[in-house]
């Protein structure tokens, strides 16, 4: 039976994806990079350390991931706090509420660090749906390792059988698939070049995933 679901958050929750780009493109030309559009879409679902990890050592930079790190993220501030436009995806708060409200337990488990998962949720007002929240930036392991979800499903106080992953990107749904969880893979528009084919269930809108749909094909699948 479906107990609990484990959100990834950037490309899920919310469209980050195009802050999280320009905070990048500009930590690249602080340390005079040029990081090709193939190369940057293999990052998509991993923390920042292990991409900073990753710069370092393709381009023999001088400076430490954790410089890289923290130029990234100083960047990610200013625009994510001085962007307007940016707003929670299409339907999520609607099913957010959905599951909640049916009695799933819900789980963040995000590779963004938790100031920004905090700066996130305190804007949408989301804690008050979510019994734990997981960063990627403090585990030893990025995606798509599966550690991030590992720890999800223990946080939700049930069995891995009796959890959901919804995820946007390869690497996402292969930690999810490697954790031994069923997973939903969200084809959005605002996931470039993504690969869903290990993913259990594949969606384009989050109303095809409402409880009372899930609940049946999660059932039928197991």
């Amino acid at each position: 039976m479906l107990k609990a679901i484990l959100f990834d958050m950037d490309g899920v929750i919310v469209d980050s994806e195009p802050l999280h780009k320009e905070a990048y493109y500009k930590m690249f030309r602080d340390v005079n990079i040029i990081v090709s559009k193939k190369l940057y879409e293999s990052f998509t679902g991993q923390s920042t350390l292990k991409i900073c990890q990753t710069l370092c050592k393709n381009f023999n930079l001088k400076q430490a991931p954790n410089e890289l790190v923290d130029l990234k993220r100083k960047h990610f501030k200013y625009i994510f706090e001085n962007d307007v436009n940016f707003s929670l995806i299409d339907g999520v708060l609607d099913l957010i509420i959905d599951y909640s409200s049916n009695g799933l337990k819900l789980v963040l488990a995000s590779s963004a660090s938790m100031a920004t998962i905090n700066r996130v949720f305190k804007k949408f007002h989301l804690d008050q749906y979510f019994i734990a929240k997981l960063s990627g930036a403090d585990l030893k392991e990025s995606k798509p390792h599966p550690e991030i979800f590992i720890n999800a499903a223990k946080a939700s106080g049930f069995k891995k059988e009796e959890c959901l992953v919804i995820e946007d990107s390869t690497n996402g749904i292969e930690a999810s698939k490697a954790a031994g969880i069923f997973c939903v893979g969200f084809d959005s528009l605002h996931s470039k070049n993504q690969n869903y084919k290990k993913a259990d269930l594949v969606i384009k809108a989050f109303d095809e995933i409402s409880f009372k749909k899930i609940r049946s094909k999660f059932r039928k699948a197991l």
